[in-house]
């Protein structure tokens, strides 16, 4: 079991051409899932990009990313052990349901046949193993997607968006399912949305941009 950990965000500002796009200073505990809610183009997606560590130079950036105290900022996105979902379940093509489980574990994993059979029970979808990702319909990938994640062992997880592009029954059942998922995994969790009802779906404190 993976050592829960706390996600620091200290003093962060990002600036474009000297104007200051966003400021945060908040603290997010093993579990909790923190909403930075804005409209398009206010930098929520930016905020994402600093924490997940590709940032784009253009930008000037100031303050620090901790978890549990260790230093982040200076560390390349492969060394930071954050996972990321997006609102597109980004599938690898060329692999089955069953071969994108795989990707995410790490190296060292035994047993990789029984953990990917068993992550396929988890979310609903035994027997779906040797299936392309593109028969399944937009909710399946979704899960998919997350389980992928769960499976690499994250230590902090930021979520772009991840229900945009669903319909509003698939949206509200994949809320339930990632947000009960990441509070069980005690990741903290950094969510950006426009979506009011992700806010509340997610339970934890909003700053809004």
């Amino acid at each position: 079991m993976t050592e829960h950990q706390t996600l620091t965000l200290q003093e962060i500002r990002i600036a474009l051409a000297g104007k200051t796009l966003v400021e945060v200073d908040a603290r997010i505990a093993p579990g909790e899932v923190l909403t930075v809610m804005g409209p398009s183009g206010s930098g929520k997606s930016t905020l994402l990009a600093l924490v997940a560590g590709f940032l784009a130079p253009v930008f000037h950036a100031s303050g620090r990313v901790l978890l549990n105290g260790f230093d982040l900022t200076g560390l390349p996105a492969e060394q930071r052990g954050i996972g990321l979902l997006f609102q597109d379940p980004l599938l690898f093509p060329h692999l089955s349901v069953a071969g994108n489980l795989r990707f995410g574990l790490p190296r060292a994993t035994r047993d990789r046949t029984a953990r990917v059979e068993q992550a396929l029970a988890q979310i609903g979808l035994t027997g779906f193993g040797d299936r392309d990702p593109s028969t399944l319909s937009g909710g399946q990938q979704s899960r998919v997607a997350l389980m992928r994640l769960l499976l690499s062992a994250p230590r902090a997880v930021l979520l772009d968006e991840p229900f945009s592009n669903l319909d509003t029954h698939r949206r509200r059942e994949m809320r339930q399912l990632v947000f009960d998922r990441l509070r069980e995994a005690g990741l903290p969790s950094l969510l950006v949305t426009h979506d009011r009802e992700d806010a509340e779906a997610a339970g934890g404190r909003v700053i809004e941009l």
